[in-house]
């Protein structure tokens, strides 16, 4: 182990050197026919365009937050400037993630829908291959810069404690850039998304995916720009929060004599780190368990590879936690072992595995939920709608169960120490996990180009099996997302109170309830803000669409013959053929990219502000205990709202592509079921994902400025002390007086009430005292209130 501590940076330049040669093989593979290159072409300006657009305006963001960071460390105890620089570290990192996953997507899909013409198994190496890269790059740049940052601090003697508070800003980074990027990415992919569905499909009766329709470059630039550069950035931030919340409270540790014997006793410091460090070889080696034959399942295969790495990464965590940790020790009277640690990991891995399942349950075709919508799209939109809101909120009793048991099975093995590495072990394989969500978004891409180009129909075929299995991954995606995102979430959560001296949450001071209700707020108006900005941004692109369709006499002309064939050109006479093929490429895709550009990175800022002004507003005003319950409340609400609104939007989609599987496009159970699909569309795209990065990123800006509001020794004794006051007095000519004051303490959660008994009799005092414990004292306390 002492190998791989000292070797930590190398296991992030391995992930990087694979990303390298996976990367220099799908360029490799053929682009196929001019027609396909072209489109892939436009795909991927618009995509590099967005990314520019986007990165312009973060790096102003990023330089004024480094230098308010800059000034806020060097005028403080326990931390210092340096925090500015692991901002930006973390801030580059992020983006660097979301520009190789984009950069490599917009080159795989394209190469999928050639390969998708010799074979389904060639199709799914080249997607598989592209998301590898998106997955291997977040983790391998993850690990980099944590690992070599926390080398370097360390070299600076100062305390652990300093040290991780600087490293803290790394994870605030990558924090930051995740909201924009899901926000920003989500607005645009759904605005095109919108624009594509209600203009093409129902009005106008051609596929989304279809050249004449303007939007759909837009819309195929979307899938990229909010599944793949999104969901990247997403699951950066929670691999990162995780480890550095985990070696906060793992630094509790550092003083106790069980660990002195190895690693300077920072042993449970450097877990987190070790296991996300071997968590990337095994991630490295659960992709080439992912192979197909014709024929074959391509879901058996992902889950293969994904169910391989996971039990690989199992059998060596035991090893791991066993070498690192101490057999037993004991904290604040409480014994706990190393093999605890290692099944609170278990329960995390598990949890998320099960919440990920239970999420397939609810949004995947044939499924019970699903049909209910479709079965209640017969009658008309409205009831659509209100079975795929049903579904949506039913959806979330079962996770936040599993959610709940985890939290509670790990604090009983591990204490926060073991919510924390449930997090860690969860998120160990995010580099496989993220492979199989990146993949299903280029398949995505791949059967629009395979449209576009209007290849043979077993090309699509074959595109459509494989991106029918990515719908599934990326709804398996949204659900382990959400809740890897609760245990991280909780776990900075527990850093910042042990860093800010807060050791309890009471809900009976009035502040501290006050802070709950506007955490229970903010998802909602977060929400609010998304979903109103993607229905602007989906305005202007629909007003564009029709334009376009209005006044391009070549498309209106286009859309006359396809009306009259029904869509299927190859009934078409050669006089209407050239009438047809005289609009390809006429459409103005630019003017809709532009528009979904614009629009995205306009609407983010006040979203993205809001989730870095709250907590630092309600932390210097209301103090540490107030911004405890802020960081209570926004979780709580926010997991919740998470997993509705994501499943709710996943079903409502799977709902509208199993009526059309079944032959009923352009009926009215169709067009109710589209509706459906673009009210869920800002649901499981914008503001549903968004959610999971505004509690993370809430609770990391709360432990950078923990330093600042932490409470001092007076502050801790007279939160944790209640005061009864009890007096007998008795006016009688021997003047016999007595007071009596219980005073209550609790720490770790165990009370102890001593009772002082001051009695005075002819002026002089007589003082007894007595101490109780345990439920003596909420006996005690409870009569004398009443």
């Amino acid at each position: 182990m002492e190998f791989i501590v000292n070797y930590l940076p190398a296991f992030g330049i391995l992930a990087l050197v694979f990303v390298f040669i996976k990367n220099m093989w799908v360029s490799k593979q053929e682009e196929g026919d001019a027609k396909m290159s072209r489109i892939a072409k436009n795909i991927a300006d618009g995509a590099m365009s967005f990314l520019k657009a986007e990165y312009k305006v973060l790096a102003i963001f990023v330089v004024a937050v480094a230098v308010l960071l800059y000034f806020k460390g060097a005028s403080e105890a326990g931390s210092n400037g340096m925090v500015a620089v692991s901002f930006i570290v973390g801030a580059f990192c992020s983006a660097l993630a979301g520009f190789i996953g984009m950069k490599v997507a917009t080159k795989a899909n394209v190469r999928t829908t050639h390969a998708a013409r010799t074979s389904l198994g060639k199709a799914l190496e080249v997607a598989f291959a592209g998301g590898a890269v998106m997955g291997l790059g977040v983790v391998g740049l993850g690990v980099l810069g944590l690992s070599g940052l926390f080398m370097i601090y360390s070299g600076q003697g100062w305390e652990i404690g300093e040290i991780l508070n600087v490293l803290s800003g790394f994870s605030l980074g990558a924090s930051s850039i995740a909201l924009f990027a899901r926000v920003g990415g989500g607005i645009y992919t759904k605005a095109a998304d919108v624009g594509a569905d209600l203009v093409g499909k129902v009005e106008a009766g051609i596929p989304e995916d279809h050249p004449l329709n303007p939007a759909t470059i837009a819309d195929n630039v979307g899938d990229n720009v909010g599944d793949v550069a999104g969901m990247g950035a997403d699951l950066f931030e929670s691999y990162v929060g995780s480890i550095i919340g985990t070696m906060v409270l793992g630094a509790i540790y550092a003083t106790l004599p069980e660990f002195q014997s190895a690693f300077d006793g920072l042993g449970a410091v450097y877990l987190p780190l070790v296991l996300a460090a071997v968590g990337i070889v095994m991630s490295i080696l659960g992709t080439f368990f992912v192979r197909v034959k014709d024929g074959g399942n391509p879901q058996t295969a992902l889950n293969i590879g994904e169910f391989g790495s996971a039990g690989l990464m199992l059998v060596s965590s035991y090893f791991i936690i066993i070498e690192m940790l101490p057999e037993t020790w004991v904290d604040g009277g409480i014994t706990y072992t190393s093999m605890g640690v290692f099944l609170a990991t278990i329960a995390g891995l598990v949890a998320g595995l099960l919440v990920g399942k239970v999420t397939e349950y609810y949004t995947a075709t044939g499924k019970k939920p699903v049909m209910s919508i479709v079965k209640q799209s017969e009658t008309g939109a409205a009831t659509n709608i209100i079975a795929g809101l049903g579904v949506g909120m039913m959806s979330t009793m079962i996770p936040i169960l599993l959610i709940a048991a985890a939290i509670m099975v790990s604090h009983h093995f591990a204490g926060l120490y073991g919510i924390a590495i449930a997090a860690v072990g969860m998120l160990a394989n995010t580099g496989i996990q993220l492979a199989v969500d990146a993949y299903g978004p280029i398949c995505d891409n791949a059967g629009g180009i395979a449209e576009m180009a209007e290849l043979p129909k077993e090309v699509r075929e074959r595109t459509d099996k494989l991106d029918a299995v990515g719908n599934t991954t990326a709804a398996v995606g949204k659900g382990f997302a959400i809740a890897s995102a609760a245990l991280t979430a909780l776990a900075l959560f527990a850093a910042f109170m042990k860093t800010a001296n807060v050791t309890s949450i009471d809900v009976s001071k009035p502040n501290i309830m006050a802070g709950l209700l506007v955490g229970g707020m903010l998802p909602f108006v977060f929400s609010a803000l998304s979903m109103n900005a993607v229905g602007r941004a989906a305005m202007a692109m629909i007003e564009e669409v029709r334009r376009q369709f209005r006044e391009i006499p070549q498309l209106k002309a286009a859309l006359a013959v396809m009306r009259k064939y029904d869509s299927d050109m190859s009934k078409a006479t050669p006089e209407d053929r050239k009438i047809f093929d005289e609009a390809d490429g006429v459409a103005d895709y630019g003017k809709c990219i532009d528009i979904s550009t614009k629009a995205s990175i306009r609407e983010m800022v006040l979203p993205g502000l809001l989730a870095i002004a709250v907590p630092v507003a309600v932390g210097f005003i209301g103090g540490a205990e107030m911004l405890g319950g802020l960081l209570a409340g926004v979780t709580t609400c926010g997991v919740l709202m998470a997993i509705f609104q994501s499943n709710a939007g996943g079903a409502w989609d799977n709902a509208k592509k199993t009526i059309e599987e079944d032959g009923r496009k352009g009926t009215e159970v169709h067009k109710a079921a589209v509706v459906g699909d673009t009210v869920g569309d800002p649901f499981k795209d914008t503001s549903g994902p968004s959610l999971n990065i505004l509690l993370k990123l809430m609770s990391v800006v709360a432990l950078v400025i923990a330093p600042s509001i932490a409470l001092n020794v007076d502050q801790v004794e007279a939160y944790n002390t209640t005061t009864i006051e009890l007096y007998e007095e008795n006016t009688s000519s021997n003047e016999i007086s007595k007071k009596v004051e219980i005073k209550v303490t609790e720490e770790k959660g165990k009370k102890t009430a001593m009772i002082t008994t001051t009695t005075s009799k002819n002026g002089i005092e007589k003082t007894e005292t007595k101490t109780l414990k345990g439920k003596e004292v909420d006996e005690l306390v409870k009569e004398n209130r009443e």
